[in-house]
């Protein structure tokens, strides 16, 4: 079920520049091995055909982790790289080590294969799957400076070790998930240390209005996810109290234009931000048929297009 908004954005000079690319998100891979994902090389061969130029890593383990064959397999089919990506409880002391690790690997990676940022995602307090309760929503006053100052050391670490700078996605189901909480983050972190992956996706799905979080932190969203959640969906996911991945499975996230953020709402706000900053499509779709991802992802591609997204570097071949 779809709602039926499919306004297109206006079109903005300012927008023209943007470095506009896609997930494997969006070809339903949420897992490094998964038998109900599309292999890799038919998602670099998919995502470059659907008309991007730049995509996220994914989860480590799903493209190849030899920097130079992941280096070739780009390079063969005209990609790159923008950023790769990396959960963990920072919130939890003991876990800080494990997920410094996995950060600095991922990290590495992605920068050799000339990305230069590091999306972090904080644990979910549910169970991905069943929706079954792992600990309170809310984090207590220890819990949350403990996670806003090991999101900053871990991005001192891998800005150090790599060059990489570290943003913060919030997330459903996460202890950053609604747009208070996001506000709350950026007010007790660095800016010179962290920036934000806004996801309008999430922030819609938590009820959240992402055109007056651009235009109250330019400065602070670096980079986007540009992500649709339908509206008749997200009330059927409120009612019965359901976990993302079934959200995800009933059809929350949609296909744009068909739901809400729509792109002419946040037209204004992005035109506000650098000038060439990343708008990442990430429609989850885990699992989906083999065959439904590329229609998608081309149709996608080209009403960004249509909207002014990314029409200036697209026609200089910078993706």
């Amino acid at each position: 079920m779809t709602s039926p908004i499919t306004h297109h954005a206006p079109k903005h000079a300012a927008l023209a520049q943007v470095r506009v690319g896609s997930a494997p998100d969006s070809w339903g891979v949420w897992f490094p091995d998964d038998p109900r994902q599309v292999h890799w090389s038919r998602f670099l061969d998919e995502i470059a055909e659907a008309g991007y130029e730049w995509l996220e890593l994914g989860p480590y383990g799903y493209l190849p982790t030899d920097p130079a064959a992941l280096a070739a397999e780009l390079g063969q089919r005209g990609l790159k790289m923008s950023a790769g990506t990396v959960g963990g409880a920072l919130h939890r002391a003991e876990e800080y080590a494990g997920v410094r690790e996995e950060a600095l690997r991922v990290a590495g990676l992605a920068a050799a294969a000339g990305a230069s940022y590091l999306v972090f995602l904080p644990a979910m307090y549910r169970d991905l799957m069943t929706g079954a309760s792992l600990e309170p929503a809310e984090l207590d006053a220890d819990g949350w400076k403990r996670l806003t100052g090991s999101v900053e050391e871990l991005a001192r670490t891998v800005c150090g070790e790599h060059g990489v700078r570290l943003l913060l996605h919030p997330h459903a189901d996460s202890h950053v998930e609604t747009q208070a909480q996001t506000e709350r983050f950026l007010s007790d972190t660095d800016p010179a240390l962290v920036g934000l992956c806004l996801d309008t996706g999430h922030i819609a799905y938590r009820r959240g209005d992402n055109a007056e979080l651009l235009r109250r932190f330019p400065e602070r969203v670096e980079y986007v996810h540009f992500k649709q959640v339908d509206p008749v969906v997200l009330d059927e996911v409120e009612r019965e109290n359901l976990p993302f991945a079934e959200a995800v499975t009933r059809g929350a996230v949609c296909e744009p234009p068909k739901g809400v953020p729509s792109l002419e709402s946040l037209a204004d706000g992005l035109a506000g931000l650098a000038p060439d900053v990343f708008v990442i499509v990430e429609q989850d779709m885990y699992p989906c048929p083999p065959d439904q991802p590329l229609p998608i992802a081309t149709r996608t591609c080209g009403y960004l297009r249509g909207s002014g997204l990314g029409s200036a570097a697209r026609r200089a071949g910078r993706g």
